[in-house]
């Protein structure tokens, strides 16, 4: 569904990716892992449009995205939920909800939308008045992410959907986030900090190691591997190889 080939971008001096190649199935949830600085929200702002690509393609379906607007690229059905959530704090929730449908004329779908997401987080629905920045941190990525959905997206980028959360709350956002994915078949390509979590719920996973890919498997057989526990999955060495 989505593919990138050999793609390269930067910061001007600053190299981001290195040819980075990876494939997102259809209906699959596909982990992005790495330490901070590999390269995995620059991955996903080139998805987006965000980040010009100097070398390689992104494809959707097929079709070339990688120079293509931002605007373009949520129209043919990519939206993404952005580290920090970059809400427009001064408007109320009911008013974010509304500006991640902005592309859409369809306002029956639109209102069942809104529904939608409101069964998902209703927490949102008690607080749909209220300025998006005197909610909590986990309602304010509650936020995000249906603000996300109100674009009516096939594919949904997520980049870090844990961050700053306490444990709990994050288990229960990964819990609605694969209801995403089993219920409606939607496609998820996720970077998460928290490899344990993340590889509990993905069907397959790549490893970034400044800006390349240094590894990518099965979710299953990444939690088994050695090198990925000890350096990712926080399990001591002799522990991980049953020593």
């Amino acid at each position: 569904m989505l593919r990138i080939v050999s793609l390269h971008a930067s910061y001007g001096p600053v190299i981001a990716l290195q040819g980075v190649s990876l494939d997102v199935p259809e209906g699959k949830i596909v982990a992005l892992l790495g330490a901070n600085g590999a390269g995995k929200s620059s991955l996903l702002r080139a998805v987006s449009g965000l980040l010009r690509p100097s070398h390689g393609g992104i494809t959707l379906d097929g079709r070339r995205i990688d120079q293509l607007h931002p605007e373009q690229i949520v129209r043919m059905g990519i939206s993404q939920v952005p580290e920090g959530r970059q809400l427009f704090t001064g408007l109320s929730v009911m008013e974010n909800l509304r500006l991640g449908a902005y592309i859409r004329r369809d306002s029956g779908a639109v209102k069942r939308d809104l529904d939608r997401v409101f069964s998902y987080f209703p927490a949102l629905a008690k607080r749909e008045r209220q300025p998006a920045g005197l909610l909590s941190g986990g309602e304010q990525q509650m936020l995000a992410i249906g603000r996300a959905l109100m674009a009516n997206p096939r594919i949904l980028l997520l980049d870090e959907p844990s961050l700053g959360l306490a444990p709990m709350l994050v288990r229960d956002i990964f819990r609605i986030i694969k209801s995403f994915n089993e219920n409606e078949g939607l496609t998820i390509l996720l970077v998460e900090q928290n490899a344990n979590l993340a590889l509990e719920m993905a069907h397959y996973g790549y490893l970034l190691e400044t800006g390349v890919v240094a590894m990518q498997d099965s979710a299953e057989n990444l939690r088994k591997n050695v090198s990925v526990q000890v350096s990712y999955l926080g399990r001591r060495e002799e522990s991980a190889s049953g020593g």
